[in-house]
């Protein structure tokens, strides 16, 4: 076998192929078998679906006016904040700005007006503006930029 040879008689370059074509395709895993060597590439997949998800073009307005109620995960830091939750309103990737080289829409301590925006979810290559219900002091962000969301999971409380 030749230095070039990684596993059944392929070379790493033609395997990142298969990877890229698994990941950017239709197909969700490859499975070649020759002789004694096996080699599968599958696609991880990190789909979720949310409960429901409001209509394109419609503005998303997730806070609520609530007092935390202790739920089964104690580590969770809005458990034991008052104010008004700020919850995901769909399942996506978090955004504190609009672009890598902008200023967040928000930050600690910042007072915010119902209508402004407090962030960007990403969801299916769509930029989703979340704004705020309520007038107030943003007084935590419970997630860092970038970070996956879970549909009604809390990113910020405003106080």
């Amino acid at each position: 076998m030749s230095e070039n040879m990684i596993a059944c008689n392929l070379t790493f370059e033609d395997i990142n192929k298969l990877a890229e074509r698994v990941e950017k395709g239709k197909l969700s895993k490859i499975k070649i078998k020759n002789g004694n060597c096996e080699l599968v590439i599958e696609k991880e997949s990190k789909i979720l679906t949310p409960p429901s998800m409001p209509p394109m073009g419609v503005s998303v307005n997730t806070a609520t006016a609530v007092q935390p109620a202790v739920t089964e995960t104690s580590s969770e830091p809005a458990q034991h904040a008052s104010g008004n939750i700020v919850k995901a309103p769909i399942v996506g990737t978090y955004y504190a700005a609009p672009g890598p080289d902008k200023a967040p829409f928000v930050e600690v301590g910042k007072k915010v007006k119902k209508g402004d925006v407090l962030m960007i979810i990403e969801s299916m290559k769509l930029m989703n503006e979340v704004q705020s219900d309520f007038d107030g002091v943003v007084k935590e962000i419970l997630i860092q930029n970038g970070t996956a969301v879970e549909f009604d999971q809390p990113v910020m409380i405003i106080e």
